[in-house]
């Protein structure tokens, strides 16, 4: 699904969150990002992800939303990879994963946790 670029600017600001000042870093590097907690308690991450190919557990479903370029995403349990850029969004089941691939400029996201 894609939004457009003012409706996606429009819901990335987050007013009266908790921020987290360490990082999760992961694959040396590779992939980082910091966490909010909204004031229900709603926890957000939001992140980079450089060139290469990556898998991600989840105990928790989530909603990731794709800020700036681009990325192929296969959700586990699926043999089908789907394309997702600025404006778009693709959710994870709770326990499960995915293999999401960067192949050129950094991929940013904003991962929301789905209750």
């Amino acid at each position: 699904m894609r939004i457009s670029l003012e409706q996606l600017l429009n819901s990335m600001v987050f007013e009266n969150v908790n921020a987290e000042a360490l990082a999760n870093i992961y694959f040396d590097g590779k992939v980082t990002s910091h966490s909010l907690t909204t004031q229900e308690g709603d926890k957000i991450t939001i992140g980079l992800i450089y060139p290469g190919e990556y898998h991600f557990d989840t105990d928790l479903a989530e909603r990731m939303e794709i800020i700036s370029g681009n990325c192929k995403v296969e959700i586990d349990g699926s043999e089908k990879t789907e394309e997702y850029s600025e404006g778009d969004h693709f959710d994870v089941p709770a326990s499960s994963g995915f293999g999401i691939v960067v192949e050129s400029e950094i991929c940013q996201y904003v991962c929301r946790f789905i209750k």
